[in-house]
């Protein structure tokens, strides 16, 4: 049986290879915001989700360094066990002063949050709507959970309507910032949709948060969505602040309830006490240093007006999708412009759909005039 199974596995790989759909981990000798470097070699970084470059802020690697010397590297245990630290409670409660929320939790990744959000929040009673070009991790979510779970078109308030007329009370399921395609959806009108029909709108803001809204709040923030409207959202700190982990915000009945039935919070080793600390000080920066936001959106203004001419998807967020259609030209020209010195991957399925194999271009506030002249101009030759 085992050699049976082996031969399926490696079945499934080769066919994944003939499809130039496999996957290969790139090992970076070091990270640099704008610069990567890889086997002894530079490369200006456009695949990266770092947008405000808190990723290497010294101020962030000194409070890693000093809560590792003061917390210990790892918190030895579930939080409900042995894992929570004064610097865990310190992080909760910043997170809910600048956010607004009544409480926190948080998660070791944006998968698990999103994955406990909808799987703990909702059962066989409820039904799950979800934008069709939703995260991987929310797709599981609902398929995971016990609720009756359907999928509307990609930001189609007509269609979300219909569905909600026939599913009064759903949970509605959106992003800020769609990871892929890099746009947003009308916040306002699907929170009008949700309060007309008794729904509740749950967020992933993975994309959003630090990049929109005053002090980088976030997405509904940015569009004017009150706090009261939104009935959870999950964000983490692996994208605009740089570290790593995730946290899911709401009222306090929905927080004390994922944190007494949340699964992958209750059975996991709580986050690192250092990387809290971190995290606490990114929080600090990406609040007070302004200047970091208007940097990026200065350069996916110059971005977008250099590449006007290249078939790039509708986007004023830090993603800029260039769809290519096949995974083998999206190869191609991520193979150019690396001999060209950029690194920017290839997005193939089913990451996307098929036919949309793209490069998934990130822009960041460490990208200096230069590096986004470079390429649009290596993008315009390779095409």
């Amino acid at each position: 049986m085992q050699t049976l199974k082996l031969q399926r596995l490696k079945q499934a790989l080769d066919a994944r290879a003939e499809q130039h759909l496999l996957r290969t981990p790139q090992t970076l000798q070091q990270y640099n915001g704008r610069v990567v470097t890889v086997a002894d070699n530079d490369y200006l970084n456009f695949c990266g989700n770092d947008y405000l470059g808190l990723a290497t802020a010294p101020q962030v690697l000194q409070a890693y360094a000093d809560g590792a010397l003061k917390y210990g590297a790892g918190s030895t245990g579930s939080p409900l066990v042995t894992g929570q630290h004064d610097v865990h409670q310190q992080l909760s409660e910043q997170l809910c002063e600048w956010l607004g929320a009544e409480r926190i939790l948080l998660f070791s990744s944006g998968f698990a949050a999103n994955h406990a959000m909808l799987t703990t929040l909702c059962d066989k009673h409820d039904t799950l709507l979800l934008d069709k070009l939703s995260h991987a991790s929310l797709i599981d979510g609902a398929l995971h959970s016990s609720a009756l779970f359907k999928r509307f078109a990609h930001n189609d308030y007509a269609g979300l309507s219909t569905l909600l007329q026939r599913h009064a009370g759903a949970m509605v399921v959106t992003e800020g910032v769609f990871s892929m395609d890099g746009d947003s959806p009308d916040l306002n009108t699907v929170s009008n949709l949700c309060q007309k029909n008794g729904a509740m709108l749950l967020l992933d803001d993975a994309h959003g948060l630090g990049v929109f809204g005053t002090e980088g709040r976030g997405t509904a923030a940015e569009q004017g969505v009150r706090r009261a409207e939104v009935f959870c959202t999950m964000a983490n700190f692996g994208k605009a602040l740089g570290v790593g982990g995730a946290f899911v915000a709401g009222s306090k009945t929905v927080i004390d309830y994922l944190e007494q039935f949340g699964r992958h919070y209750v059975y996991s080793t709580a986050l690192s006490p250092a990387l809290c600390a971190a995290v606490i000080a990114s929080i600090h920066l990406c609040r007070a240093d302004n200047w970091r936001r208007d940097k990026l959106h200065c350069n996916i203004s110059l971005f977008r007006r250099l590449a006007s001419d290249l078939p790039l998807l509708a986007s004023s967020s830090a993603i800029q999708g260039l769809v290519l259609g096949s995974s083998e030209k999206a190869l191609a020209l991520s193979q150019k412009l690396k001999t060209a010195g950029i690194w920017l991957s290839a997005i193939r399925p089913p990451t996307v759909p098929k036919g949309s194999a793209r490069l998934r271009i990130t822009l960041s506030a460490q990208h200096e005039e230069a590096d986004i002249k470079l390429l649009v101009q290596t993008l315009r030759q390779s095409l």
